[in-house]
């Protein structure tokens, strides 16, 4: 792991005991809202879960898992490598049937598991080295195994992507005031694609996902993908 890595996991770890000081309450989803504002996509691009084994990369609070378990029979794990995230997820779903929760790194996590069927991500991708995580990723997809992230593409200032594989800083705003700096991959679509590709996965659909609000120039893109069967 890089040393920018190691930064970006130590600030995301601040912004989640930040929310455990402040309590911050954890309501159940019923849809997943992959991009900056309530429209776009949900649940139904991830296609049949009953049963599959999924993976939520950089799971976060566990939301999205825990609803994916509940509304589709997944047999879902979420990894982060946060221990603030990790203790919010377990403290808000300690028995939900079919959700496991990981501290760890999610390369680490690939490594020792079993090849997942889907494996997702909202907003996370943007945070490891594509070049160490898109080789895990690939080994750890089933022939035919699909793949759904999301990552920034312009931020709220309107910044555009960049057409090199290096990150960049970027704020995480604190609910209360504040900011955080977190190192971010925040590559053009045909880069990401080239870096997929490169690995044997192939990108079938690129969303746009723009904020709502007109002063607000952020943009993210959702990738659909899958590992072909041979």
């Amino acid at each position: 792991m890089s040393h920018i890595e190691q930064q970006t996991r130590t600030a995301w770890d601040a912004y989640g005991q930040h929310h455990l000081r402040r309590g911050t309450p954890l309501p159940d989803l019923d849809r997943i809202t992959w991009g900056p504002g309530p429209d776009g996509p949900g649940d139904e691009i991830l296609g049949d879960l009953e049963g599959l084994r999924v993976l939520d990369l950089g799971c976060g609070t566990g939301r999205h898992a825990a609803h994916l378990a509940r509304a589709y029979g997944a047999r879902a794990d979420g990894v982060d490598a946060s221990p603030s995230q990790i203790e919010r997820a377990r403290a808000r779903y300690p028995d939900v049937p079919g959700l496991r929760l990981f501290h760890a790194d999610a390369v680490d996590h690939l490594g020792r598991e079993e090849p997942y069927d889907v494996i997702y991500s909202v907003s996370a991708v943007h945070f490891f080295d594509p070049n160490r995580l898109f080789p895990a990723l690939a080994d750890r997809l089933v022939p035919g195994g699909r793949l759904y992230f999301t990552v920034l593409h312009t931020n709220s200032e309107g910044r555009a992507p960049s057409s090199t594989p290096t990150p960049r800083p970027e704020l995480l705003h604190l609910a209360g005031g504040g900011t955080l700096t977190l190192h971010m991959w925040v590559l053009t679509p045909d880069l990401w694609e080239s870096l997929l590709d490169q690995h044997g996965v192939e990108v079938r659909d690129v969303t746009a996902l723009d904020a709502p609000q007109e002063t607000n120039r952020a943009s993210y893109r959702l990738f659909e993908a899958r590992r072909p069967h041979n």
